[in-house]
């Protein structure tokens, strides 16, 4: 009973400190954390700055191993700040016991995971999410999963993902909202609303943590983990946009990088964090290290060893290190012989318990572990039915000739081809917390359910991998069996439509998952050519985790639909779209190349000096172009089709007062209801520093019923109109703009204005 007494007297004296003594503009928050860090010493304020990974089942004895018996001796001392890995509502509350039961202070741990798009129940990852460009759906889908973790006992979610990825080669691509800063930004603030809700006391609500900070998506040949060398004007206008965006929406923590930026290990980079994040910005929350990130500074070639990683990790301000273990070790005799101020160290621990604090952990630790709320929400019916809906639209219509979709529901015989439509495992996603293996609705579920009266065939047609496939390992693929081909081509040509469908194995996605060539394997291609001469009634379903190199596909296909990983209820998601029960809206969030080659590749280029339309003369040669391809998009950003068709009128656009206001009418002028994403995009045309093209600056959804139009207004201020120098100051520039208005980044009509700030 004693370390139980300790800890109700510590709490005491912690929440005892009132208004009435707190000093001139200290909150009553800050006043209870300093109260409880004067009474702790050195070792047990760097403590704090301790994340560990769960190595045991904490309802079960230690393993008597030396590493899990040592961190229950670190957590028991109070020399451990948060765990990471620990699971299910029994597990955690374990863990939880273990600090405030026996330490001297009883300070609680806050548990950490990977939720990136749900934790049982899986969305779209978030790249699909993004192509909904559904604040609200984005919102929901992190509600729900703040829901489910929560119950278990977690409460702090690493995500979201707020790095803008140009290069499809980058296997992280999917877990971020793709190429562009603004709508990435957008998302971050959706993401993080749903994860946080409107106070994080609130025991269904969790911590968010924005990573990876910062420029993570930019590294060079798409490689994981790789170095990244950007200008600082790409840094200032489109890697740290939604990382600012986070911090305006309240996020609680970020987590920095594995990569060097310019030079200087992220993890390191104090003009990253010291001076932009916790200074400019004015961060109040916690700045944690990825995975071992810290160590990997020698790895580097930053520090000669672990002394001096912990010196230049710590005053560069990483607050907490997970799993180096170099803080632990390194930071007390550094602290106490003076080489890093004390000052440095209180600023951190006090962001951490902050953190704990406006989690409601002191008042409660064990609030976040019931068993009750674990069983009842994990995979709830109301869950499973808002992965549908998310589903639906995150799907894209990238192609309908002849409106070959939606698919009568009245035809006799359908094939569906392809491994991937059989599975219930891929369509879970990569990063996909704790759902169960093979628990997702697979494509040719969805067809058949949604028409069982109906004769529906399936045939594997291409093998893209075989054997073990998980996040641990790297994926065994198929090339060159063409042995399932013939069965496939058959049924296609006694079948009245064909669902083809192609793409990614979910793990090809995904930290560690760079490719070097976003084209399609395991002879997909042949089977299409095959299958597409013996049925042109061909669908193609694309499922996949980044943007891809189709041109072929793109070009001989008279119907396709981009669904990417959707998540548990995936086939039922793109059977809504197939037979017409869901009118599709979604638009992409990455550009699509004709070649790899063309990777980086995103729409927001510059103009360079030689920049001409692909109609120039064609006797010319010196012009930016490539000889062997088109320059260009084969779906662009923004692009994406309906079941309806949107008239857009001439656009207005007026200069008032510092800003733009634009009017437009839209027009539904199809047969069904619809679901159009109105984009706006601006070109500075002369600036101190050259602008891209057109950069996406606002956009609105407006659904209309058959021959139903409605007036839009747009009004663009100063923070849309201005932009980053090279030397981070932001600037308004007088001047002509040119504005566009559209249905995608290429599909737009255009007008100029001169505007004075």
């Amino acid at each position: 009973m004693k370390s139980i007494s300790i800890f109700i007297l510590a709490s005491a004296f912690f929440l005892s400190c009132n208004s009435s003594t707190k000093g001139p503009g200290m909150s009553a928050s800050h006043q209870k954390i300093d109260s409880l860090l004067s009474l702790m010493t050195i070792e047990e304020k760097v403590g704090q700055l301790n994340m560990y990974n769960g190595t045991w089942e904490f309802t079960g004895p230690v393993p008597k191993d030396d590493n899990s018996q040592r961190k229950a001796e670190m957590i028991k001392k109070g020399l451990v700040g948060g765990m990471l890995n620990v699971l299910t509502a029994e597990g955690t509350r374990e863990a939880q016991k273990l600090a405030v039961e026996n330490s001297r202070l009883g300070i609680p741990l806050v548990f950490g995971y990977d939720v990136i798009h749900g934790y049982k129940t899986m969305f779209p990852i978030p790249l699909a999410q993004a192509a909904s460009w559904d604040q609200q759906m984005a919102t929901e889908a992190s509600r729900i999963a703040a829901k489910e973790m929560s119950a278990t006992g977690l409460n702090w979610a690493f995500g979201p993902v707020m790095d803008v990825a140009p290069d499809g080669r980058w296997g992280r691509i999917m877990e971020g909202a793709g190429e562009d800063p603004y709508l990435t930004s957008v998302f971050a603030k959706a993401w993080i609303k749903g994860l946080q809700g409107e106070d994080l006391s609130d025991p269904e609500t969790v911590a968010a943590c924005a990573k990876h900070f910062a420029g993570y998506g930019f590294a060079e040949a798409g490689l994981d983990y790789f170095t990244v060398n950007i200008s600082d004007q790409m840094l200032y206008n489109a890697a740290l946009p939604p990382f600012k965006a986070a911090i305006d929406a309240g996020v609680a923590s970020v987590m920095n990088a594995f990569q060097d930026l310019n030079g200087i290990p992220a993890t390191a980079h104090k003009k990253l964090q010291r001076e932009i994040l916790k200074g400019q910005w004015g961060f109040e929350g916690v700045v944690l290290s990825d995975w071992a990130s810290i160590n990997e500074l020698t790895t580097h070639g930053f520090a000669s060893d672990r002394r001096e990683a912990a010196i230049k990790a710590f005053e560069a301000g990483s607050d907490m290190d997970m799993e180096s273990r170099i803080y632990e070790e390194e930071l007390p005799a550094l602290i106490e012989n003076g080489t890093v101020d004390e000052s440095l160290l209180d600023d951190a621990v006090r962001r951490i318990l902050k953190m704990k604090y406006d989690l409601g952990l002191f008042d409660d630790p064990y609030r976040y572990s019931n068993a009750e709320n674990e069983e009842k929400y994990l995979l709830a019916k109301e869950h499973l039915q808002l992965a549908r809906d998310a589903g639906r639209s995150s799907i894209v219509l990238l192609k309908n000739t002849d409106e070959i979709l939606p698919i009568s529901k009245s035809v006799k015989k359908i094939a569906v081809i392809g491994q991937l439509a059989e599975s219930k495992d891929v369509v879970l996603g990569s990063w996909r917390a704790q759902a169960n293996p093979n628990s997702g609705v697979s494509i040719y579920e969805g067809v058949v359910n949604a028409l069982p009266e109906t004769d529906v065939q399936f045939k594997q047609g291409y093998t893209l991998t075989e054997g073990e496939r998980s996040f641990r390992y790297d994926l065994n693929f198929v090339e060159g069996d063409f042995s399932k081909h013939d069965d496939a081509v058959a049924l296609a040509s006694s079948s009245d439509v064909v669902i083809l469908v192609m793409g990614e194995d979910c793990f090809q996605t995904g930290e560690g998952r760079s490719q070097s060539d976003i084209g399609l394997k395991g002879n997909q291609e042949e089977l299409f050519n095959r299958v597409i001469e013996a049925n042109p009634n061909t669908v193609v379903v694309l499922m996949n985790g980044r943007p891809l190199a189709i041109p072929n596909i793109a070009k001989k296909a008279p119907a396709i639909l981009e669904t990417w990983f959707l998540g548990s209820e995936m086939g039922h998601a793109v059977a809504d779209v197939l037979f017409g029960d869901y009118n599709p809206s979604g638009k992409l969030p990455v550009s699509f190349p004709h070649s790899t080659g063309q990777e980086p590749f995103y729409y927001y280029q510059k103009n360079s000096g030689r920049r001409v339309p692909n109609d120039f003369d064609s006797d010319m040669v010196f012009w930016v172009h490539y000889t062997d391809t088109n320059k260009e998009a084969v779906f662009p950003f923004g692009h994406g089709l309906s079941y309806s068709d949107f008239e857009y009128g001439d656009p207005e656009i007026t200069a008032i007062g510092g800003g733009i206001e634009i009017d437009i009418t839209l027009t539904n002028t199809g047969e069904i209801t619809g679901k159009e994403t109105v984009q706006v995009y601006i070109r500075d045309l002369v600036a101190s520093e050259t602008q891209p093209i057109k950069r996406l600056v606002d956009f609105a959804q407006v659904r209309l019923d058959p021959g139903q139009s409605e007036s839009l207004k747009f009004s663009l201020d100063r923070e849309d109109l201005g932009f980053y120098l090279s030397s981070g100051q932001f600037v308004l520039e007088d001047g002509e703009f040119e504005v566009f208005i559209g249905g995608s980044s290429e599909d737009t009509k255009s007008r100029k204005v001169s505007v004075n700030f």
